[in-house]
C-alpha cells in the first residue's frame, strides 16, 4: 500500500512540476507574435480493484495542447489581408492626390496663368512683350505638364520595385512554411502524434505575415500540413512544395511588371484582378485603378488642350500676314504588340477627334476571323471584321496579316502629358489676328452692313481663303459674288443675318442693302493690331471642348483631381473600418488564445500548492513504509 501511495504521489508531483513549467513557457512566451497559451492536459490513472473497491493510482498527462481557434485565425487572416491592402493602396493614392490636388504643384495655377498670357495677347496683340509673355506662360504650362507626368512614371516604376519587392517576401514565406510542414509532420511522429505547438504556431504566425502580402486561402490537411492557395486557386504550399511566383515584364508594355506563376516549366502572367489583398493587391489595385487613369486623364488633358488651341490658331494669321500653324505638339496614341503574336499584323492608331477620347486603355484581340476591342475602364467590348476603324476619337488602321490569338495594346493618351511642348518660338509666329477682313464699299447708299467675317474650321486646303471677294447687290434682294474660287454666281436671293460662306470664311449682311452697293471680304493685310483669333483662342479656356463637348479643359482636370481624391477618402474610411474590425477580433482571439499575466500567475500559485501537496503524500509514503520495516524488526 505504501508503495501505492508512493506512486500516486509521484504522479501528482509529476503532473504538478509539468504544470508549472507550462505555466512558466507561457509567462515567457507571453509577448511572441503568435504564441498561443498553453495547457497540460490530464486524466485520472487506471484504478485497480482491490476486492472492496476501486483505488485510485493517480494521474496521467495526456498531452500538452495549446489554445487554438482556426476559424478565429481565418478571420484575423482574412481581415489583415483586406487592411493590408487598404492601406497599400491609400499609401500610393496619397502621392496621386497631393501631387494633383496642390494649390501651386497642379496643373490648375499653370492653365490659369497661361489663358491669363492669352487674355494679355488679346489686349495687346502687336506687342512683343505681351507676346512673349504668351509664349513664356505656354511653355510653362508645357513643363507642368510634363513634371506631374514624370511623378507619375516615377510612381510606376516604383511601384514595379514594390511589386518585385513582395513577389521576394511572399516566395520566401511559402519555403518556410513548407519547410515547417515538414518539420510538424516529423516532430509529431516521433512523438506519437503529440502536437508540436510552438512549430505549429510558428506556421500560423507565417500564414498571417503571407495575408499581409496577399490574400490566401488554407486548406488542412489529414497529416496536420497546410495547403496554401492564392488567386483563382493556385497552389503556392502543396505539402513540403512550394509553387513560386516570379515578376515579369508585360507583353504589352515594356514599362509595366506583371505577376506570372510558374506551373510545368512554363511562365502564366496572372490576371491583376485575381490577386486580391494584402500589400500586393494593393499596389496591383493602385496601378490598374488609379496610376493608369491619373496619367491616361492628364493625357487626355493635354491632347485635348494642344488639338483644340492648335485647331483655332491655324484659323488666325501670324504678324507675317501668313496663316497660324500649330502652337503645341500633340502626342500620338501608344500602340504596343504582343509580345507573343505570331502573326504579321501591324496596328497604327491616330487621334482623329481630341473630344471624343476618354481615359481609357483598349485591348484588340483577333480571333482568327473578327477583331475584339475592349475598352478596359468598362469591359464595353466592339467587335468588327475589318480596318480602319474609328472608336471614342481614336483611327485604327492595320496592315499585315495577324493570326488567331495575336493581341494589341492601345494606350491613346498615356504620352500626352509627356509629349506635350511648344511648337513655336517666335513670336511673329502667333496668329493672333483674323486672316481676313470686312469692308463697306464707300459708295453704298442703302444701310446694309457686313460682319467681321470668320474662317470655317477646319481651315480650308486650298490657297483661296484670302482671296478678295466682292459681293454685289442687284437689287435689294438678291446679289453677285465675284472672286476666285467662287464660281461667281449670280442672282443669289438675300436673306439678311444669312451665313455667306466661300473659300472657307463665312460672313453675314444686315440691314437693307440697295442696289449696286457693294460689301468686300479679302486679306488682312497690315493687320498687326487685329486680336480677333486671339480672342477665340482666349475663349477655349471656358468652352466646353473635352468629354464630347461636355466639360472645360479645367473642369476635366478637376474630375481627374476630384476622383483621386474621393477614392482617398474612402481609402481612408475603409482602411479605418477594417483596421477596428481587425483590432476586434485579435482581442477576441486573445482573449481566449492570449497569455493573460494575471491568469497564469494564480495558475502558478495553484501548480505551487499542488507540487507541495505531491511532495507531502510521498513523504508520507515514505514514513509509512519506514514504520513497517520498524515493526518487521
Amino acid at each position: 500500500m505504501a508503495s501505492n501511495i508512493l506512486s500516486i504521489g509521484q504522479s501528482a508531483l509529476a503532473a504538478a512540476q509539468a504544470g508549472i513549467s507550462t505555466t512558466g513557457n507561457n509567462i515567457a512566451n507571453a509577448a511572441t507574435p503568435g504564441y498561443s497559451r498553453q495547457v497540460v492536459v490530464q486524466s485520472a490513472a487506471l484504478p485497480q480493484n482491490y476486492g472492496y473497491g476501486f483505488l485510485g493510482q493517480g494521474t496521467q498527462i495526456d498531452t500538452v495542447k495549446r489554445i487554438y481557434n482556426d476559424f478565429q485565425a481565418t478571420q484575423i487572416r482574412a481581415t489583415q489581408s483586406a487592411k493590408s491592402g487598404l492601406d497599400s493602396y491609400y499609401a500610393q493614392i496619397q502621392q496621386v492626390d497631393n501631387m494633383l490636388a496642390d494649390p501651386s504643384a497642379g496643373l490648375s495655377p499653370a492653365l490659369q496663368d497661361f489663358f491669363k498670357g492669352v487674355q494679355d495677347l488679346a489686349a495687346n496683340p502687336a506687342s512683343v512683350p505681351s507676346r512673349q509673355a504668351a509664349l513664356s506662360a505656354g511653355q510653362s504650362l508645357a513643363t507642368r505638364f510634363q513634371g506631374l507626368n514624370d511623378q507619375l512614371d516615377q510612381m510606376n516604376q516604383g511601384v514595379n520595385s514594390q511589386i518585385a519587392s513582395s513577389v521576394n517576401v511572399i516566395n520566401t514565406y511559402a519555403q518556410k512554411i513548407a519547410q515547417l510542414n515538414d518539420a510538424i509532420t516529423q516532430a509529431q511522429g516521433a512523438a506519437n502524434g503529440q502536437p508540436a505547438n510552438d512549430l505549429l504556431d510558428q506556421r500560423d504566425q507565417l500564414m498571417l505575415d503571407l495575408s499581409k502580402e496577399i490574400k490566401a486561402t488554407v486548406v488542412k490537411q489529414d497529416d496536420g500540413k497546410y495547403n496554401v492557395f492564392i488567386g483563382n486557386g493556385q497552389p503556392l504550399v502543396i505539402g513540403n512544395q512550394t509553387f513560386a511566383l516570379k515578376t515579369t515584364v508585360a507583353p504589352t508594355d515594356p514599362t509595366r511588371t506583371e505577376v506570372a506563376y510558374a506551373t510545368n516549366g512554363n511562365t502564366v502572367i496572372m490576371g491583376e484582378n485575381s490577386l486580391t489583398g494584402g500589400k500586393l493587391g494593393g499596389l496591383l489595385d493602385f496601378r490598374s485603378q488609379t496610376l493608369d487613369n491619373a496619367q491616361n486623364a492628364l493625357g487626355r488633358v493635354a491632347i485635348g488642350l494642344a488639338s483644340t488651341f492648335n485647331a483655332q490658331h491655324r484659323l488666325g494669321q501670324d504678324l507675317n500676314g501668313n496663316l497660324g500653324g500649330d502652337f503645341f505638339t500633340v502626342a500620338s496614341p501608344r500602340v504596343s504588340a504582343s509580345t507573343t503574336n505570331i502573326g504579321t499584323g501591324a496596328l497604327t492608331a491616330s487621334i482623329s477627334n481630341a473630344s471624343a477620347l476618354t481615359a481609357s486603355d483598349y485591348r484588340l484581340n483577333f480571333d482568327g476571323s473578327n477583331y475584339q476591342l475592349t475598352r478596359m475602364t468598362d469591359g464595353a467590348v466592339t467587335t468588327f471584321s475589318a480596318f480602319p476603324q474609328t472608336i471614342d476619337g481614336v483611327s485604327l488602321s492595320l496592315t499585315g496579316a495577324p493570326a488567331a490569338g495575336d493581341s494589341f495594346l492601345i494606350r491613346p493618351t498615356v504620352e500626352g502629358a509627356k509629349a506635350f511642348n511648344v511648337a513655336i518660338s517666335d513670336t511673329s509666329l502667333i496668329a493672333a489676328a483674323a486672316p481676313i477682313r470686312s469692308a463697306v464699299i464707300s459708295t453704298n447708299t442703302g444701310t446694309g452692313s457686313i460682319s467681321a467675317g470668320s474662317v470655317n474650321a477646319p481651315p480650308p486646303p486650298n490657297a483661296n481663303l484670302q482671296q478678295p471677294v466682292t459681293i454685289t447687290f442687284t437689287s435689294a434682294t438678291t446679289f453677285d459674288v465675284n472672286g476666285t474660287g467662287t464660281g461667281n454666281p449670280t442672282g443669289l436671293v438675300y436673306t439678311p443675318g444669312a451665313n455667306i460662306s466661300y473659300n472657307g470664311w463665312s460672313a453675314q449682311i444686315a440691314g437693307a442693302p440697295a442696289s449696286s452697293d457693294s460689301f468686300s471680304i479679302g486679306p488682312n493685310t497690315g493687320g498687326v493690331g487685329d486680336s480677333r483669333n486671339a480672342l477665340l483662342l482666349a475663349a477655349l479656356q471656358t468652352s466646353n471642348t473635352l468629354a464630347g463637348g461636355s466639360t472645360t479643359y479645367q473642369g476635366a482636370y478637376s474630375q481627374l483631381v476630384s476622383s483621386v481624391g474621393n477614392k482617398a477618402h474612402e481609402l481612408n474610411v475603409s482602411s479605418t473600418a477594417t483596421g477596428n474590425l481587425l483590432t476586434s477580433t485579435v482581442q477576441a482571439q486573445q482573449s481566449e488564445s492570449g497569455v493573460n499575466l494575471d491568469e497564469e500567475a494564480t495558475n502558478l500559485l495553484r501548480y505551487q500548492q499542488a507540487y507541495q501537496a505531491a511532495g507531502k503524500v510521498m513523504q508520507i509514503a515514505s514514513q509509512l513504509f519506514n514504520t513497517l520495516l520498524t515493526l518487521g524488526n
